[in-house]
Protein backbone atom coordinates (compact mmCIF):
# COMPACT_ATOMS: atom_id res chain seq x y z
CA UNK A 1 0.00 0.00 0.00
CA UNK A 2 1.24 3.71 -0.97
CA UNK A 3 1.82 6.68 1.34
CA UNK A 4 2.03 9.92 0.74
CA UNK A 5 2.05 13.01 2.85
CA UNK A 6 0.16 16.37 1.48
CA UNK A 7 0.51 19.68 3.41
CA UNK A 8 -2.59 22.00 3.31
CA UNK A 9 -2.60 25.23 5.06
CA UNK A 10 0.41 24.18 6.88
CA UNK A 11 -0.89 21.30 8.00
CA UNK A 12 0.63 18.11 6.81
CA UNK A 13 -1.66 14.70 6.25
CA UNK A 14 -0.21 11.75 6.09
CA UNK A 15 -2.77 9.64 3.73
CA UNK A 16 -2.74 5.92 2.55
CA UNK A 17 -3.29 4.69 -1.35
CA UNK A 18 -3.05 1.92 -3.52
CA UNK A 19 0.41 1.21 -4.84
CA UNK A 20 0.93 3.10 -8.19
CA UNK A 21 -1.44 5.76 -6.90
CA UNK A 22 0.78 8.19 -5.20
CA UNK A 23 1.43 10.51 -8.07
CA UNK A 24 -2.76 10.90 -9.07
CA UNK A 25 -3.16 11.54 -5.13
CA UNK A 26 -0.55 14.48 -5.36
CA UNK A 27 -1.86 15.88 -8.46
CA UNK A 28 -5.62 15.70 -6.38
CA UNK A 29 -3.85 17.70 -3.08
CA UNK A 30 -2.47 20.47 -5.18
CA UNK A 31 -5.52 20.85 -6.99
CA UNK A 32 -7.22 21.10 -3.32
CA UNK A 33 -4.37 23.44 -2.89
CA UNK A 34 -4.69 25.64 -5.33
CA UNK A 35 -8.37 26.33 -4.19
CA UNK A 36 -7.48 26.84 -1.04
CA UNK A 37 -4.88 29.15 -1.74
CA UNK A 38 -7.26 30.99 -3.57
CA UNK A 39 -9.84 31.33 -0.82
CA UNK A 40 -7.45 32.51 1.64
CA UNK A 41 -6.33 35.44 -0.94
CA UNK A 42 -9.93 36.36 -1.08
CA UNK A 43 -11.01 35.99 2.52
CA UNK A 44 -8.45 35.33 4.47
CA UNK A 45 -7.78 32.49 6.99
CA UNK A 46 -10.85 31.67 8.03
CA UNK A 47 -10.15 28.24 9.19
CA UNK A 48 -8.86 24.76 7.93
CA UNK A 49 -12.12 22.96 8.10
CA UNK A 50 -13.89 25.63 6.36
CA UNK A 51 -11.14 26.22 4.03
CA UNK A 52 -11.21 22.72 3.01
CA UNK A 53 -15.40 22.72 2.82
CA UNK A 54 -15.40 25.36 0.35
CA UNK A 55 -12.31 24.22 -1.76
CA UNK A 56 -13.72 21.03 -2.12
CA UNK A 57 -17.07 22.67 -2.95
CA UNK A 58 -15.48 24.29 -5.54
CA UNK A 59 -13.84 21.15 -6.79
CA UNK A 60 -17.01 19.43 -6.76
CA UNK A 61 -18.64 22.59 -8.69
CA UNK A 62 -15.99 22.32 -11.46
CA UNK A 63 -16.47 18.38 -11.95
CA UNK A 64 -19.87 19.00 -12.10
CA UNK A 65 -19.67 21.68 -14.58
CA UNK A 66 -17.36 19.51 -16.51
CA UNK A 67 -19.76 16.44 -16.22
CA UNK A 68 -22.61 18.71 -18.07
CA UNK A 69 -20.37 20.01 -21.02
CA UNK A 70 -19.74 16.54 -21.27
CA UNK A 71 -23.11 15.43 -21.32
CA UNK A 72 -24.17 18.23 -24.29
CA UNK A 73 -20.58 17.13 -26.07
CA UNK A 74 -22.62 13.46 -26.32
CA UNK A 75 -25.93 14.82 -27.22
CA UNK A 76 -24.19 17.14 -29.52
CA UNK A 77 -22.23 13.91 -31.01
CA UNK A 78 -25.81 12.03 -31.26
CA UNK A 79 -27.51 14.77 -33.17
CA UNK A 80 -23.79 14.87 -35.59
CA UNK A 81 -24.27 11.01 -36.24
CA UNK A 82 -28.15 11.01 -36.58
CA UNK A 83 -27.84 13.81 -39.22
CA UNK A 84 -24.97 12.27 -41.10
CA UNK A 85 -26.88 8.50 -41.12
CA UNK A 86 -29.81 10.77 -42.46
CA UNK A 87 -27.28 12.36 -45.13
CA UNK A 88 -25.89 8.59 -46.10
CA UNK A 89 -29.50 8.04 -47.08
CA UNK A 90 -30.44 10.86 -49.22
CA UNK A 91 -27.17 10.37 -50.67
CA UNK A 92 -27.88 6.39 -51.18
CA UNK A 93 -31.61 7.96 -52.53
CA UNK A 94 -29.98 10.91 -55.28
CA UNK A 95 -27.67 8.21 -56.42
CA UNK A 96 -30.00 5.75 -57.20
CA UNK A 97 -31.93 8.14 -58.62
CA UNK A 98 -29.54 9.31 -60.66
CA UNK A 99 -28.43 6.05 -62.06
CA UNK A 100 -31.92 5.41 -62.61
CA UNK A 101 -32.06 8.99 -65.13
CA UNK A 102 -28.89 8.19 -66.81
CA UNK A 103 -30.48 4.63 -67.77
CA UNK A 104 -33.13 6.16 -68.70
CA UNK A 105 -31.27 8.59 -70.91
CA UNK A 106 -29.39 6.13 -72.10
CA UNK A 107 -32.37 3.98 -73.48
CA UNK A 108 -33.38 7.15 -75.23
CA UNK A 109 -29.63 7.41 -77.31
CA UNK A 110 -29.62 4.40 -77.97
CA UNK A 111 -33.24 4.62 -79.69
CA UNK A 112 -32.81 8.01 -81.43
CA UNK A 113 -29.01 5.78 -82.96
CA UNK A 114 -31.54 2.79 -83.63
CA UNK A 115 -33.94 4.95 -85.74
CA UNK A 116 -30.76 7.27 -87.37
CA UNK A 117 -29.09 4.32 -88.09
CA UNK A 118 -32.36 2.86 -89.71
CA UNK A 119 -32.94 6.22 -91.46
CA UNK A 120 -28.69 6.37 -92.65
CA UNK A 121 -29.48 2.89 -93.77
CA UNK A 122 -32.22 3.45 -96.27
CA UNK A 123 -30.44 6.60 -97.62
CA UNK A 124 -27.85 4.65 -98.96
CA UNK A 125 -30.18 2.07 -100.55
CA UNK A 126 -31.60 4.58 -102.91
Amino acid sequence: MGQVSITLNGRTYRLECDDGEEKHLLKLAETVGEQMESLKGKFGQIGDDRLMLMAGLMVADELAETKRKLEETKATLDDIRQNRATTDDLIQAAHEEMAGRVGAAAERVEALNTVLGADGASGEQK
